[in-house]
């Protein structure tokens, strides 16, 4: 009888997981990249652990009839790009405690009005707060306050900018 040979081929080694790891490994990467960019991004109103800037203080009568000691002067608005071209308008002032007492905390409202002198957008925000230095009597400090989506209903002229709390420092 004749036999034939028979030929084995070995099966090729196969990877010990090396293909598939390597695949998790890039997606969780990508992940993170995704995740760190939306957290990161300029978007956002305030950094992480910005709470101060969220901050609301009280606006009673003795801080109502406070709030006339205390100026905003030198209003400026400026617009910029970020590197993601999308356009910023910043607003910087001047904050001027004439008053006789410090403050430990300042909230400012914004208010950006539209052809019709309505209300394109208000905006409160705390320029003096906890745990930055108070303002003390006599004390200028100036502040920044960065918008990123202002409506295109705005009438480009400058906003109003009043005080509308605060909090005394013991």
């Amino acid at each position: 009888m004749h036999e034939e040979p028979h030929i084995q081929i070995p099966d090729p080694a196969q990877p010990e997981g090396g293909g598939f790891n390597f695949a998790l490994i890039l997606a969780a990467a990508a992940i993170v990249v995704i995740v760190a960019a939306f957290y990161f991004s300029p978007g956002r109103q305030s950094p992480p652990g910005a709470a101060p800037q969220q901050a609301h203080f009280a606006f009673g009568a003795a801080e109502q009839a406070y709030a006339a000691s205390v100026h905003i002067e030198n209003i400026a608005l400026s617009r910029a790009e970020n590197f993601i071209n999308q356009e910023v308008t910043t607003l910087t002032a001047d904050l001027v405690n004439a008053g006789s007492r410090s403050l430990r905390g300042v909230e400012v409202t914004i208010t950006f009005a539209d052809d019709m002198n309505q209300i394109a957008l208000r905006e409160s925000r705390a320029v003096v707060a906890p745990p930055n230095p108070s303002l003390a009597t006599g004390e200028r400090r100036q502040f920044d306050i960065s918008f990123e989506h202002i409506p295109t209903s705005w009438n480009m002229q400058q906003p109003i900018v009043r005080v509308t709390g605060l909090e005394f420092a013991q």
